[in-house]
């Protein structure tokens, strides 16, 4: 899995480049739309770091793109069936956090991702990256704290949470397990 999910982080750092070349953008005007720093986008599009996931939603945000968007143009090739061994993993290296890019290409608004994150890790992201989407996350195992602006939803497995105006978040596995949960992301 590790070959796996370094290959994504390559792969990612070429989606980043060939976006900001598609908007004929500087490295420092992506730096300033993005406040990530020039030295981080250009170690990132090098493919010389894996980013977190905080860092690629302020870059995929700059874009007018979701994290989920950034990552599917990135691995995704089309066809209506991915089979499991083909769906893009990516680990976030300050969290341990895995992302399971569920969903084939395709003009579907809905996207499927499965995420597990460690016991006791936390994530956080910002208002600007639900922007673009409406979402509904579903715990399939462990306990998941999902606080949305100054709501903390405490979910449970079996638990379906769909998620109101965009806010700042944060998702938090407080154990002793990890939470394995679905995202279903809708665009538009």
């Amino acid at each position: 899995m590790t070959d796996i999910v370094n290959d994504i982080s390559s792969t990612i750092g070429k989606r980043i480049r060939s976006e900001r070349a598609l908007r004929d953008w500087s490295l420092a005007e992506l730096a300033d739309r993005s406040d990530v720093s020039k030295a981080m986008l250009s170690t990132i599009e090098r493919g010389k770091t894996s980013p977190t996931a905080a860092l690629l939603v302020r870059i995929a945000a700059a874009f007018g793109m979701t994290l989920s968007t950034l990552i599917a143009r990135a691995e995704l090739q089309g066809g209506g069936l991915l089979r499991e061994n083909d769906q893009p993993l990516w680990r976030d290296p300050a969290t341990g956090y895995v992302r399971r890019h569920l969903s084939p290409v395709s003009d579907m608004p809905l996207e499927l991702i499965r995420v597990q994150l460690p016991a006791g890790a936390k994530v956080s992201f910002p208002a600007a990256s639900y922007a673009f989407i409406r979402q509904q996350i579903w715990l399939i195992s462990g306990r998941l704290e999902f606080t949305e602006g100054d709501i903390v939803h405490s979910l449970e497995p079996g638990d379906c949470l769909a998620l109101g105006a965009p806010s700042d978040c944060t998702f938090h596995a407080p154990g002793p397990a990890a939470a394995d949960y679905l995202v279903a992301l809708a665009r538009g």
